[in-house]
This record gives structure tokens, sequence and C-alpha cells, in this order.
């Protein structure tokens, strides 16, 4: 299936001020759906294909709960939650990492994801000061790969070669995936993600359909609500391991105690799920900004009541964050367009 052009340029979602004159802006395409599969709120292209890249890894962990290797090889909450990771490559991440590989008998030269600098610019200078090279377990998606060769492992395959679109620890997950959006995924443009796992494509509105069935345990086989269920309190009792200090993610589960999940990608996308409402969400900026991504989360989750007033103000730095100079002056600020007020 090739892209879906796009007639007319999405809205403008966020906006950039340098003192009170816009300075820059980003477009993009967000939607809410219900787990019936109606479209509850959306702007943009909302059938634009997109790359859910690392957004979908709540899904890719569902395997490792569903075909009992999590409780083969006693993976703790924490391991769970790793799974579903982008992480930082702070300490306990890296530890944790290792720890769970060194139980399969393996180490991080295993992973085929490649060594990486760590998000966090702390652990990194810590690395530097200490001499220390970065590794494989530092890269923000070691818990995942982590979680693939627990399947590899598992299903009795070969650990070797286990990032190939062939390979079982990967079409275990592309089953699941399939099954979640509505349609088989496999027969979609693929590409090869940052960390070297295949890269699948779906429309917007898919993947916010996929995540709507997730936050409705009803409609799931029970072995599958149990997986999920398991995954969602493990995430919600450790919001620190799936991404870190000082990130949206962890900050947004932290804060609302597991009622409102949330994962995002790499090029500016996020996903979310919302069990209490049984909501789901994905949005995409066009441009890939990060920055404008989180501004545009925290609107499209209090515009669906997911989030109130108050906690969207205690999440400011991410949902409406200041611009500082080098000197550490405020220059201005990102805050969401008026798109969102129609």
């Amino acid at each position: 299936m090739k892209p879906k052009k796009t007639e007319s340029p999405n809205p403008i979602m966020a906006e950039v001020f340098r003192e009170n004159t816009l300075e820059s802006w980003h477009r993009g395409a967000a939607v809410v759906v219900d787990s019936q599969g109606q479209t509850v709120y959306a702007l943009g292209d909302v059938e634009r294909i997109i790359f859910p890249r690392s957004a979908i890894k709540l899904f890719q962990a569902i395997p490792l709960l569903e075909t009992g290797a999590a409780e083969n090889f006693s993976l703790t909450a924490r391991e769970i939650a790793l799974a579903c990771a982008s992480h930082n490559g702070e300490p306990g991440h890296v530890l944790a990492v290792q720890n769970w590989l060194s139980s399969l008998g393996l180490g991080p030269d295993d992973l085929e994801n490649g060594p990486s600098r760590p998000y966090s610019s702390k652990a990194f200078h810590e690395l530097l000061k200490a001499g220390e090279p970065s590794t494989q377990a530092h890269h923000n998606c070691s818990g995942k790969h982590a979680g693939m060769l627990t399947m590899a492992r598992h299903l009795g395959l070969d650990v070797h070669g286990y990032t190939h679109p062939e390979h079982g620890a990967q079409q275990v997950w592309m089953e699941v995936m399939s099954d979640f959006a509505g349609f088989d995924v496999t027969a979609m443009d693929c590409g090869k993600d940052g960390c070297g796992a295949p890269a699948i494509t779906m429309p917007l509105i898919a993947l916010a359909r996929a995540c709507a069935r997730y936050a409705d345990h009803r409609l799931l086989t029970n072995r599958r609500a149990q997986a999920v269920e398991k995954i969602i309190e493990s995430i919600t009792n450790h919001p620190w391991m799936i991404a870190g200090t000082g990130r949206c993610c962890t900050d947004v589960i932290d804060l609302t105690k597991g009622r409102v999940l949330v994962k995002t990608g790499a090029e500016a996308v996020y996903c979310g799920f919302v069990p209490g409402k049984k909501l789901g969400l994905a949005l995409k900026i066009d441009d890939g900004s990060t920055r404008a991504s989180q501004v545009a989360l925290g609107k499209l989750l209090l515009k669906v009541d997911a989030i109130s007033i108050e906690e969207h103000q205690a999440l400011g730095s991410y949902f409406r964050p200041d611009i500082a100079n080098s000197n550490k002056d405020r220059t201005g600020f990102i805050s969401a367009s008026g798109i969102w007020s129609e």
C-alpha cells in the first residue's frame, strides 16, 4: 500500500513563540477512538500511513506474557515494564538489562540493537568520566530486545539473527499487532527501525483503534486480557522503567497512577491508552519534532477529559514548555495552537 498523499496540509498543532511573537509552528494529525472503533475526536489526515516506531512496544511485549515466556524465565514486573521501554540508559536501566540477559545465559553483545550513547546526558557524562564505552545495553531499545531474546529462548529458536523479519521472535508480535489493528501488518510496507528490528507501517487511525482495543479488556480473549492487564500493572507500578528521569511517558503515567498510559515513538509519534474511558489515541507531528508531539499530546488528553486541567499544568514542562537560551534566560514558549479550540 502506497502512502496516501495529503491534498491539504495538516493543521498547525503547536506554535513556538519568542517573547510574544510567533516564530515557528508544527503541523500534524491526531485521533482518539473508543473501543468500538468510533472516532471520538480527530484533527488532520488520520488515514495517513505512518511508522509507529517505538510507540507500539506495549503490543510487542504481549507475547512475552501470552506464550508463557515471562513465567518460564521468571520475569519481574520491572522487566516487563522494561520490555516496553524507550529508556534513558540510566544505570538502573542498564543494570536491569544486564541482569535480565544474564538470566538467559546471554550478555549485551547478544543484543542486535547496536551500541548507543544513553539518552540521559547525566548518564552519558558519567560514562565519559569513568572512561567507559557505551554498549548495546545503553541503547534505549535494549529492554525490547531482551524481550525478543527471551522469546527466542522460549520458542527454542536461534538467538542469532532474531531481528530478521522472518524470525519467530518477530513473527509472534506481528501476529498480535495484526489482530489489534484489524489487518495483516506484514502486508504493509516494512522498514528497519533505528534499533535494527522491523519497523511496520499503518494508518494513524488504525494505531488509535488498536490502542482502544488494548484499553478495553472485554474485547480480548482471556489469556490476552491477562497479558495486557499484567503489562499495564507493571508499567503503572514501575513507570521509571519505561523511560526514566525527566521523560514525558514516565511522568504522565506516574502522575495519573496509570489512569493514562502513553508511549512515544521516534519522529514525533505518540500513542495512548485510557482504560477507564476505553479510549485509544494516536498522533503524529509532520516534521518529527518531539517538542511539538508532547504539546499536542497534552492538549489531546485534555480534550477528551483523560487528564484534568491541574494535571495538565503539573506536566507543563512537556505540555507548555518554556524556551531558554544558553544563559538560562526565558526567551519564549511552546503552546498548543488555536485549532484545538475549534
